[in-house]
């Protein structure tokens, strides 16, 4: 799949189908993530895979609207050490993440964690260390639904000069 397909076909998903996901997918899909984009070549990310069904339940019970990630047989938590741009990096090692899962041909969502009340939570959980924040949680896998949501129109979003 080229890349400008990733980019017009991807959506969230938010429902897998059980199969695993072979390990080294997961591995190129989160070294697309460290490759992203950042603020004065800062790279403050961490990324935490979990695979384990224990936890990745303890994850989905804790989140609002990621009850969901108890299904996903992946899922990729982005942690950024407090620096200026952590917020900005992480997203960008997000997007990077959703694409790459695409290209792959899996489903995956991005599912909040900065500023929530859960996120201090789930960095203990998976043992964070201090002064890192919780960017995102995405899971990942072998969709079982085939989302198709509506975006607005070029027009509707696009100006030329001015608004």
């Amino acid at each position: 799949m080229d890349a400008i397909e990733v980019l017009k076909t991807r959506r969230s998903v938010r429902a897998y189908k059980g199969e695993p996901v072979p390990r080294k997918t997961v591995e190129d899909i989160v070294d697309c993530g460290r490759l992203a984009a950042t603020a004065v070549n800062i790279q403050p990310w961490e990324f935490v895979v979990v695979t384990d069904a224990g936890m990745l339940r303890r994850i989905a019970a804790t989140t609002d609207y990621g009850k969901f990630i108890a299904d996903a047989p992946v899922c990729v938590l982005v942690l950024c050490r407090d620096t200026k741009y952590y917020l900005e990096d992480g997203s960008a090692a997000t997007e990077n993440i959703l694409l790459a899962a695409r290209a792959h041909g899996l489903g995956s969502c991005w599912v909040a964690g900065d500023k929530k009340p859960y996120a201090a939570e789930i960095c203990r959980l998976v043992r964070a260390p201090q002064g890192y924040k919780l960017v995102s949680l995405i899971p990942i896998g072998y969709s079982a639904e085939s989302p198709e949501k509506s975006k607005r129109s070029l027009s509707d979003v696009l100006h030329w000069e001015k608004y």
